[in-house]
């Protein structure tokens, strides 16, 4: 008896001495090399997140573990400009926004997102996967920034109202709207005469709420999964912005990855990019109908009026002035003549 339990004892602290030694090897290779944070502002269930998810998985995969994408949705790191700031600074590795937001820093990384001037998905996808994407990408590399060659899609912006349809041009006027922080929202709805509010999104439905405003504006996918319908009565089906969101990284954050870890994170980014794109075409084909169940009255304006009120409150030519004949011509070659 006495023996084996000589024997037990050598064992166990064989072991603990064994375990003492490999634990911390094992502990090392099951935490990542590096782990980088990904914020964006939209709610858990918007297939941005969904394919976020699943994109981050693939990578930890793909890299062994060396690589973990930690997701922040919802605003929760911060407002767009506040998250903005982080990303610059280095405190958030990656951060998806929409140009028009990001036009705050990079003056020209709007230029897509101009009034009225895409009639269609395919023309957009053409643009923004050719010439004028291209151009936007070489615009915010010089701040310090990098964007992903695919970018994400928002959606065609639509206008909602608790006090009335929005039919004609002429409905925009004196209009309480919400729009993002951006110059470009708020020059084209000083063009119709509206009365625009620059609110943060996390912001957006208790400013509707409380009456601080009258109406926004965003895509049928955020008005849907924001609850939005819930505090707006009429949705106008006005297309009058399509909008997206770049993928961007912190540079320094970006070019401190190994090169096989940055092409295998930008191959699953770039991916799911366009696995979301889908996802946002197929839920807005369906998301009419269920918003309309939801209690939201619908109509669908004619854009040639708007187009013609901007054309002739100088709202193109004003920001063709801004953006330079270099950035016009560009956007021009995909959407045709606006100025």
């Amino acid at each position: 008896m006495s023996v084996s339990r000589r024997a037990l004892l050598k064992a166990t602290a064989a072991t603990a001495v064994t375990g003492a030694v490999f634990a911390p090897f094992v502990a090392r290779a099951q935490q990542a090399e590096f782990s980088y944070k990904y914020a964006n502002n939209l709610p858990d269930t918007h297939p941005m997140n969904m394919r976020a998810k699943e994109m981050a998985a693939a990578i930890k995969q793909e890299t062994n573990g060396r690589f973990d994408l930690q997701i922040f949705p919802t605003s929760q790191l911060g407002s767009d400009t506040d998250t903005l700031s982080q990303l610059r600074s280095g405190g958030v590795e990656f951060f998806t926004l929409s140009p028009l937001i990001l036009s705050t820093l990079v003056p020209n990384a709007s230029v897509s997102g101009i009034g009225f001037a895409f009639p269609d998905y395919a023309s957009v996808w053409k643009a923004m996967d050719g010439e004028l994407g291209a151009y936007v990408r070489g615009q915010i590399a010089k701040f310090g920034l990098v964007a992903m060659d695919k970018i994400w899609d928002n959606g065609f912006r639509q206008t909602t109202s608790s006090t009335k349809p929005i039919q004609t041009p002429a409905d925009l006027e004196n209009f309480k709207i919400r729009v993002p922080v951006s110059p470009l929202w708020t020059s084209m709805y000083k063009a119709f005469g509206s009365a625009p509010a620059s609110i943060n999104f996390a912001e957006v439905y208790s400013a509707l709420q409380t009456k601080i405003v009258d109406g926004q504006e965003n895509p049928l996918a955020i008005i849907a999964t924001a609850k939005l319908y819930e505090v707006q009565k009429y949705c106008s089906l006005t297309n009058h912005m399509w909008d997206g969101f770049w993928f961007l990284a912190n540079r320094r954050a970006w070019m401190a990855l190994p090169e096989d870890i940055r092409t295998i994170v930008a191959k699953n980014i770039n991916a799911a990019g366009e696995k979301e794109r889908a996802d946002v075409a197929k839920l807005n084909a369906s998301l009419q109908q269920d918003l309309s169940a939801k209690g939201l009255v619908f109509n669908q304006p004619d854009p040639a009026p708007f187009r013609d009120k901007l054309r002739a409150a100088g709202f193109y030519a004003e920001w063709k002035a801004k953006f330079g004949d270099e950035a016009w011509t560009v956007l021009e070659n995909a959407v045709g003549k606006l100025s």
